[in-house]
């Protein structure tokens, strides 16, 4: 297939990339600057410059396509809202392109979307209507529905820890924090869990999806259902060279700034499903693996 990747030179866009070549796809990858242009192009990607504020070039990327794969999102917390919509615009603009095409469109969430329900997050949870993640389920809920208006639409669920050597998710700003403030913390018994992933393993699903899911599924990216934050931690600051201690959550705002809400959190995510349906497994290590053993950078 002709392949249109939307953050085809970010962290997770670019081994998707590399993913969907050696499997004999050819990829059309958006480029914000000369400097992305240039990376793509030395890979061999044909390039389309653009960025998610333009609804329109992704529009014509998406029609021009055999298929499309979403990883684009701008990752500015301090306009966190902002970008949820401009993310939404761009969907739809892309989603209303692809209609009555029977084309695939894979888009991209997080498991941390997912409401708790105090047993691990599957692929048939809604994701949260309320609270500060609703945007980004929104979206979410937007491209399945898609399904309803001849377009073969997915979403792969990453879980918050997607690792490899060069970055670890949510992981490396608990290494960020830990050097800055000497310590690396956990919020009181540390026994709340986070999923992981490796990179190479995420990549290989968002090709699996394009290639194979039926109208309408949810993928979870998910090789790890749970790793709890202790553990993380105490890895971490090994990495690092602190020490590991607990917080209470009266401190945890003050220690880890606007990442406390997801210090605290239980976002046990399972993939049976996904794996079931996919055939696909872990062939990377896990997470505290990397960092210990791996020479994972934090």
């Amino acid at each position: 297939m002709r392949v249109f990747v939307t953050g085809a030179t970010g962290f997770i866009g670019q081994i998707v990339v590399e993913d969907l070549q050696a499997a004999g796809h050819q990829v059309v990858g958006l480029a914000r600057s000369d400097e992305g242009a240039a990376r793509l192009s030395a890979r061999g990607v044909e390039v389309r410059r653009g960025d998610l504020s333009d609804p329109q070039g992704l529009a014509d990327g998406a029609r021009e396509a055999d298929g499309v794969i979403h990883t684009a999102f701008i990752h500015d917390f301090s306009k966190f809202m902002e970008n949820i919509e401009i993310d939404r615009r761009a969907t739809e603009a892309m989603l209303d392109a692809l209609a009555a095409s029977g084309k695939p469109f894979v888009g991209s969430s997080g498991t941390a979307m997912i409401a708790p329900s105090g047993r691990p997050g599957t692929e048939h949870d809604a994701p949260m209507s309320e609270g500060p993640a609703a945007g980004r389920g929104f979206t979410e809920t937007l491209t399945l529905a898609a399904a309803d208006r001849g377009v073969r639409s997915s979403v792969v669920r990453l879980a918050p820890s997607v690792h490899d050597v060069e970055r670890q998710g949510l992981v490396s700003l608990l290494g960020e924090i830990a050097r800055a403030t000497g310590v690396s913390g956990y919020i009181g018994d540390g026994a709340n869990r986070w999923p992981a992933v490796h990179r190479l393993d995420a990549a290989r699903l968002f090709r699996m999806a394009l290639e194979t899911a039926k109208p309408g599924t949810r993928l979870h990216a998910v090789t790890e259902e749970g790793i709890p934050l202790k553990a993380i931690a105490e890895a971490v600051g090994e990495s690092v060279g602190v020490p590991a201690r607990s917080f209470s959550p009266e401190e945890a705002g003050a220690q880890f700034g606007w990442l406390a809400m997801f210090i605290m959190a239980d976002t046990t995510a399972s993939s049976t499903a996904t794996k079931e349906t996919f055939g696909w497994r872990a062939t990377h290590p896990g997470l505290l693996a990397g960092i210990t053993q791996g020479g994972y950078q934090l």
